[in-house]
């Protein structure tokens, strides 16, 4: 008897000791899942691109003495035709604003003429073969959309030939670096990580300037004033470095 008392005292403290099954454990918590992360675009960083398109150059010629007398003018023409060139920027984003500098420089092929109002056996050609561009950009970027306006200084390459009509005999040339001012405005979209595509317009005010046309041999032909304005419409594509996205809470 003794020790069956022994043996139901035993199997009464084990089973008190013995770990709680788990029936006895308490419910786990609820926890709420992680607040979704919003990705925000940043346009903030240095860039690079290609861009290319076409211009159209108004041109108006007027004759001049070669002491500077007005003569008469010879009439206008459009010099027009495509541009393929490239962009490197850097650009730095507050809140929604973005600020941001860049250099551009295009190879060109406008090209125009018109028979001399003055002098009917007269051609008179314009050509642009290069174009850079000096900005500054203020932008308002919804996300990966980015709306901007430009603004600075541009250098254009010209070059200006006589002939005559008809025969397009070669009478006199001139060239020229011509500075100036320019405005535009582009629309960017950020199709991916670091990559963006846009469109922009850009004006180029380049005055008049007075040129003394030479022939083959150096003599001095005549002399013109050339007032000139550009319009440009380029399709832009940029690679940018240095924080593309940012999370945000």
């Amino acid at each position: 008897m003794k020790k069956i008392l022994v043996g139901v005292i035993g199997a009464i403290a084990l089973s008190l000791s013995a770990p709680a099954s788990a029936a006895d454990l308490a419910a786990r918590p609820y926890v709420k899942a992680p607040t979704p992360i919003a990705a925000i675009y940043d346009w903030s960083g240095f860039y690079i691109g290609l861009n290319g398109g076409g211009g159209s150059a108004h041109k108006c010629w007027d004759n001049y003495t070669f002491a500077g007398v007005l003569v008469g003018g010879e009439g206008c023409h459009n010099a027009t035709g495509g541009t393929v060139g490239g962009q490197l920027g850097y650009r730095m984003q507050s809140g929604n604003w973005v600020f941001g500098v860049e250099g551009q420089g295009n190879w060109a092929d406008f090209s125009g003429s018109n028979t001399s109002v003055l002098f009917p056996a007269q051609l008179n050609r314009s050509r642009i073969d290069a174009f850079g561009l000096v900005t500054g950009q203020l932008g308002y970027a919804w996300n990966n959309v980015l709306f901007y306006v430009k603004g600075g200084g541009a250098v254009v390459g010209d070059k200006y030939d006589v002939f005559t009509t008809p025969g397009g005999v070669l009478l006199a040339s001139a060239r020229e670096t011509r500075w100036g001012g320019t405005v535009g405005a582009g629309l960017e979209v950020g199709f991916a990580p670091n990559w963006s595509v846009g469109v922009e317009y850009d004006h180029i005010f380049s005055g008049n300037r007075t040129l003394t046309l030479n022939t083959a041999a150096g003599v001095a032909f005549q002399s013109d004033r050339v007032g000139q304005d550009v319009d440009l419409g380029l399709i832009r594509v940029n690679y940018r470095w240095g924080g593309p996205i940012i999370a945000k809470y």
